[in-house]
């Protein structure tokens, strides 16, 4: 019985999956919400079948209307924008130092990008976190 399912199985022809596309041309740095995404019998490589993985996320580029939505096009909500003051938080060896910088990229919490320090005219690279300030380790 169990060689009878198998061959059947095989023969059936390959199984499909369903993958998120958009439901509409979605601009980037928008939220996306239920609305937005809709299941389509389709297997994309590196594509996604769970739609609650990218509600509530930002588009980061353009999203069109039936094409798939990877999970790479998008990203945590943004909480810093490009030029935008930020705290420049230095915790390097159990010493703490804070500073104003200027974000010179657009993130969300996790994300990793360039702050330039007013001061020093000096850019680094730091991690914003919850607060919005710019953490930067060594």
């Amino acid at each position: 019985m169990i060689r009878k399912t198998l061959i059947i199985a095989l023969c059936a022809g390959p199984v499909s999956a369903d993958t998120v596309v958009a439901a509409r041309t979605i601009p980037a740095q928008t939220l996306i919400g239920p609305d937005d995404l809709l299941l389509q019998p389709t297997n994309v490589p590196g594509g996604t079948d769970d739609p609650l993985l990218l509600i509530g996320m930002e588009a980061r580029t353009a999203l069109y209307a039936g094409r798939p939505v990877l999970p790479a096009d998008v990203g945590f909500p943004a909480i810093v924008d490009r030029n935008e003051i930020v705290a420049i938080i230095y915790d390097i060896g159990g010493l703490t130092i804070s500073t104003d910088g200027r974000a010179l990229g657009r993130g969300g919490v996790g994300e990793i990008i360039r702050v330039m320090n007013l001061t020093s005219r000096v850019t680094v690279t730091a991690q914003i976190g919850k607060d919005g300030a710019a953490y930067v380790s060594q």
